[in-house]
């Protein structure tokens, strides 16, 4: 029998090698940051600052409805590109999808090499009519104040058109000749799916048989004190996107008289439903695509943070509860559940015949569609709750893209020669973005805009007061320009 001696050393023996483990992990959780030499900025000229204001006062909103769509917004804003970027209307080849959606095409001296492709989106979302009085700026009058530009677009993402632009313009007028051919993609639908924006275009570059190397849509920015433990600036590139899925959930019943209700009304049913969703979410996981933002920034944290992500193995439950405790970080680590419409009742002592409710659901990569609603119906366990899928557009999630590819590292340099001192990492977008109409035509396909944005300036983006500096905006056109001649120079 063994001796509470040997027993107690044992445990001992057992927990320093544990203990040396976890210390040897965290030494040794390598930086995975490049930074590059400060590159001098090209100086950005009044006039281009000029175009963008410009450019904030075209009213390029989209619909699901297309009947509300405003096609001579779009063909102005067309025009004004036409008169703001000569050379570029004059070197490169425009072809013009279902007429308002835009692909330019830069050819490089070698064929041989697969092209890079620059994207945006021209539309924007509208302006809640009941708020247009708290704007500090009227949202379309592309006015600026205290050094920033206020409008609609200023970040979602009229502002990436137009750097884009520019940095191409100068890069023609300097008499630049790219290696590898250049696309720019600028659907007019992305806030509505971009069902026949970016998705034609993908489509017309398929059948042309073109493969590119690597694409650059909007998704991350460069933010500041969002992230605890974190002194520096983090830029974002986001590697993989999340699918979309909304259900529709419905219950029918006899209704009748309110003052003699039965057990449970079509509202009480449904409502167990959604309560039952809500409190018994997809399951979490930080092994996945989500997990690796803070495999990157880990490094720079604290001591604690290395520890703690360096022995995932062992710190795993401390890990999750923590990311868990926001919103952001928690909405990485699963398929999201979120109960957005409710519709039943017609008078207040009438018991309705039916109740709905639209479910929405984020999937992350790893998931599907099918494997949802699987769960939906597994969770409700409820024959009297009928669910389906409703008429809006649906989506897989992406492919992820590697964070450790020369096209990452190349986007890496570029982001910290212009904003040095800025962390890297890679991240899952949330939301959705034209870049998952291109899955087929590259394996490379990254999500990231060089904007500024503080914690108070993320509900700017489709809220109030959306607004960029003027300096960002520069150094925007600069980060373009260094990317662009970073790829595709000899």
């Amino acid at each position: 029998m063994i001796s509470r001696n040997k027993l107690f050393l044992g445990l001992v023996i057992g927990l320093l090698i544990i203990i040396g483990i976890c210390l040897f992990n965290a030494l040794n959780f390598e930086s995975r940051q490049i930074f590059e030499k400060e590159k001098k900025h090209t100086k950005i000229s009044n006039q281009a600052i000029e175009r963008l204001k410009t450019a904030i006062g075209y009213k390029t909103i989209s619909s699901e409805n297309t009947n509300l769509i405003d096609s001579n917004e779009f063909l102005n804003f067309h025009r004004f590109l036409e008169g703001s970027f000569p050379e570029i209307h004059r070197n490169l080849e425009l072809t013009k999808i279902g007429n308002l959606s835009l692909l330019f095409r830069w050819e490089g001296t070698n064929t041989k090499l697969k092209p890079i492709l620059l994207m945006s989106h021209q539309d924007i979302v509208p302006i809640d009519s009941t708020t247009i009085e708290k704007w500090e700026l009227e949202p379309f009058s592309g006015g600026s104040k205290n050094g920033y530009i206020y409008g609609r677009g200023t970040l979602d993402v009229k502002s990436g058109i137009l750097a884009q632009m520019e940095a191409v313009e100068l890069l023609l007028k300097k008499g630049f000749k790219p290696t590898r051919t250049i696309y720019l993609a600028y659907g007019h639908d992305e806030e509505v799916g971009g069902q026949k924006g970016a998705k034609k275009i993908a489509q017309f570059l398929k059948n042309q048989n073109v493969k590119i190397e690597f694409i650059l849509d909007e998704g991350g920015s460069i933010i500041s004190d969002v992230i605890p433990g974190l002194q520096n600036p983090v830029a974002l590139i986001g590697v993989a996107e999340k699918g979309y899925l909304s259900l529709e959930l419905s219950v029918s019943a006899k209704g009748g008289h309110s003052s003699m209700p039965p057990s449970e009304t079509a509202i009480g049913i449904l409502s167990k439903a959604i309560s039952n969703l809500e409190n018994n979410p997809l399951p979490y996981t930080t092994d996945g695509v989500g997990s690796l933002m803070f495999d990157y920034l880990a490094p720079e944290m604290t001591f604690s943070a290395r520890l703690a992500f360096g022995n995932k193995w062992l710190f795993n439950p401390i890990i999750k509860r923590k990311l868990e405790q926001n919103n952001g970080t928690r909405a990485t680590l699963h398929t999201t559940i979120a109960a957005t419409i409710i519709e039943s009742g017609t008078k207040e002592n009438v018991l309705p015949t039916s109740a709905k409710a639209t479910v929405n659901f984020r999937i992350i990569p790893g998931e599907n569609s099918s494997s949802v609603q699987k769960y939906v119906k597994q969770i409700i366990n409820d024959n009297r709750v009928k669910i389906k899928k409703t008429t809006h557009f649906q989506d897989e999630p992406s492919g992820i893209s590697n964070p450790e590819s020369p096209n990452f590292r190349n986007i890496q340099k570029s982001i910290s020669a212009i904003f040095p001192k800025t962390l890297v990492a890679p991240y899952l977008v949330l939301g959705s973005t034209d870049a998952r109409h291109y899955n087929l035509l590259s394996k490379n396909i990254y999500r990231f805009v060089p904007f500024r944005l503080s914690k108070s300036d993320l509900s700017r983006m489709h809220g109030l007061n959306e607004r960029i500096s003027i300096k960002n905006y520069k150094e925007s056109i600069n980060f373009y320009l260094e990317l662009l001649q970073r790829t595709t120079q000899k």
